[in-house]
């Protein structure tokens, strides 16, 4: 009798087990929410010769709730002086646009405090402070002068090869190389340029009748330098913004530095005004994956985006791409893609089926 006893009892428990360990099977663990940080700050820490008419940047590692970054969340002073402004928020970014012009030469503090919360409700860790210093009539980052590379919406020195069909609206141009190097556009002879069915202006190459050759020579000297000067650029706004990975971000008016690849694989937003100017220097390649939308927001405008690229630029299948792209080597928009904006390359520019449109 005790054995049955104990028998009975062994398999009471061995159910209970088996039962609990299926209710822990039935209920998958929970994740805890992340504590939000600040992955970026426009101007950074102890930034100098701020622009006067600056928009306050901050870049957060997730989403935010908009309603909790506000006048008492955030503060920019002036010594004593509080700057009054108005606040936005996209994506992952909050921008704070003073009412006023800065003061030339002064030191400005900004703070955000733990009253910020993501959008699941957690407060940043601790609150954050840093200073910046402004220039004497600094007015802001300068566009890139493209010279007479500007009066073409593609310019290359090695070749210009089209998978039909496209539609270009802008001319073309290539230099040193000649006519032949361009190739899939079924284009027509005249006198010192060329016409497509695909191009919406005219096609030049180094080899038709002057002043063609010449004009063009000036052209890639002027794409030459505008990359110099792009790259060239102190003092950046952003270092190393997620670490090359820009998708999903939304991106202010400013200097941006990269010391290798950036991608895009998913879609981004360049919000500001329509003076506002982005200089992307980027020391390897960019590549943007298929079907990834950038979106303009706020007034800004393709001709005042710059892409300088040292590596190749490769645009995805069906994206949507804006800006003037200043590559050092080559540029390929996949199929389908579109570009609002200049393919400026030191090399060659390949497209297939693109839509290709001069900002």
């Amino acid at each position: 009798m005790i054995k049955i006893k104990k028998m009975f009892t062994a398999v009471m428990l061995a159910a209970v087990v088996l039962f609990v360990g299926c209710e822990n099977n039935d209920s998958p663990a929970q994740t805890p929410p992340t504590i939000p940080t600040i992955t970026a700050k426009s101007p950074d820490s102890n930034a100098t010769n701020v622009a006067l008419n600056k928009v306050i940047s901050i870049t957060f590692s997730e989403t935010m709730d908009p309603s909790t970054i506000n006048k008492t969340t955030f503060s920019l002073m002036q010594g004593t002086t509080t700057v009054l402004g108005t606040f936005d928020y996209s994506g992952t970014t909050a921008t704070f646009t003073p009412s006023v012009a800065f003061t030339a030469g002064m030191i400005y503090s900004a703070t955000i405090t733990t009253g910020a919360k993501s959008a699941a409700g957690i407060s940043l860790a601790v609150n954050t402070t840093w200073n910046f210093t402004t220039g004497i009539n600094s007015q802001g980052l300068s566009a890139v002068d493209l010279g007479a590379a500007g009066n073409y919406v593609i310019l290359a020195k090695t070749a210009i090869n089209n998978n039909p069909t496209s539609a270009i609206t802008g001319d073309l141009g290539l230099s040193p190389a000649a006519t032949s190097y361009i190739t899939g556009l079924s284009i027509t002879n005249a006198t010192g340029y060329a016409t497509s069915a695909q191009v919406t202006g005219k096609i030049f190459a180094a080899d038709m009748v002057s002043p063609t050759s010449t004009n063009l020579t000036t052209a890639v000297n002027n794409m030459i330098t505008a990359y110099n000067d792009a790259a060239g650029r102190p003092s950046p706004d952003f270092s190393e913004l997620g670490i090359g990975n820009i998708g999903g971000k939304t991106l202010t008016g400013g200097l941006y530095k990269w010391t290798n690849t950036v991608t895009a694989p998913t879609n981004l937003i360049i919000s500001g005004s329509a003076t506002d100017v982005w200089i992307f220097q980027i020391a390897g390649n960019l590549t943007v994956s298929s079907g990834v939308k950038i979106t303009l927001s706020g007034g800004a405008q393709a001709k005042n985006i710059f892409w300088q690229v040292a590596g190749t630029v490769n645009i995805g299948t069906t994206s949507q791409f804006k800006g003037v792209i200043l590559s050092q080597t080559g540029v390929t928009l996949a199929t389908g893609a579109t570009l609002t904006g200049r393919a400026l390359a030191q090399t060659a520019v390949i497209l297939d089926g693109n839509i290709v449109t001069k900002p």
